[in-house]
């Protein structure tokens, strides 16, 4: 693709309900955000049992006028077997049927107060996906012009293919776990197909849920002494800022998606950008995880 679609940094609001913010809270973090420069915000209807998507819109009710300063990504497909809104069932599942996206978003853009979604992806890959089913469903949301850009979320390489092969546009995305802790995508052909089709991916958990810096396993512990020093050593003020430069550093150059209420945190992860490493220290925080040297 010629242009970006989703910037560097990406403003995830999975635990917006365990921030406890009013709705006034929510929309002053938003400005500041803005202020910022992080006007892409990430979500999924799944979110807070269905209720982050509502607590968002909420509180963009309160200031319409930043509906128009920010870009709204969410997504959906998965379906719990409980949930709050009432839904009930046997079993989790995962469901892209055209009936069942076409249905999420319209319940979506209800939440949000919004007439656009900017970027939808499928959560989860359905066993029982149907590629021409789901095309469909781009296709007709991107003519009413409810959804303007689509991608996938921890999709192989061979299903974002295929669904890709049925669509009559670029998908822009795919999201997907990927950290230092966590290094899957590197090896899966996930980041080498986002290079060939000149899409950016998105990295969701790139701190590996606070793994990086709690847990006390071998791989931890390498890791957290080794981005200690890659830190001393390219002046990052602490390991986060490390692994944001260790992301940034892949060719795909990926979207990340920041997971904190704490705009400290925040102001460190775009501070990220003005770091860079070379590639020894690249490979050496790769060896720190990997527990073995390259061959």
């Amino acid at each position: 693709m010629s242009s970006r679609v989703i910037d560097p940094l990406v403003m995830g609001f999975w635990r917006l309900l365990d921030w406890q913010l009013s709705d006034q809270q929510c929309v002053s973090f938003l400005k500041e955000c803005i202020e910022l420069g992080i006007t892409h915000t990430d979500h999924a209807d799944i979110y807070g049992q269905y209720e982050c998507e509502a607590a968002f819109g909420a509180a963009l009710k309160l200031a319409p006028s930043i509906r128009d300063e920010i870009k709204i990504i969410t997504k959906c497909g998965i379906r719990p077997a409980i949930a709050k809104t009432g839904l009930t069932g046997k079993a989790n599942h995962y469901d892209s049927s055209y009936t069942h996206i076409m249905a999420s978003v319209e319940q979506s853009l209800q939440h949000f107060n919004t007439d656009r979604i900017d970027v939808l992806l499928i959560h989860r890959p359905d066993y029982l996906m149907d590629a021409d089913e789901m095309a469909k469903a781009f296709n007709q949301l991107k003519r009413q012009g409810d959804v303007l850009n689509f991608g996938v979320s921890n999709f192989t390489p061979t299903q974002l293919s295929m669904l890709q092969s049925r669509c009559d546009f670029p998908l822009v995305t795919n999201q997907i776990e990927c950290s230092p802790y966590e290094m899957k995508g590197l090896d899966d052909g996930t980041l080498d197909q986002c290079q060939q089709l000149r899409i950016h991916p998105m990295l969701w958990s790139p701190l590996a849920g606070g793994r990086l810096f709690s847990n006390r396993d071998e791989k931890a512990l390498r890791l957290q002494t080794t981005l200690s020093k890659v830190a001393q050593e390219i002046g990052a003020k602490s390991i986060d800022q490390v692994v944001y430069c260790w992301l940034a550093t892949l060719p795909s150059k990926p979207s990340i998606v920041l997971g904190t209420g704490n705009l400290t945190r925040v102001k460190a992860a775009l501070e990220s950008a003005s770091l860079s490493m070379d590639r020894e220290q690249w490979y050496r925080i790769w060896q720190a995880s990997t527990g073995h040297s390259v061959p």
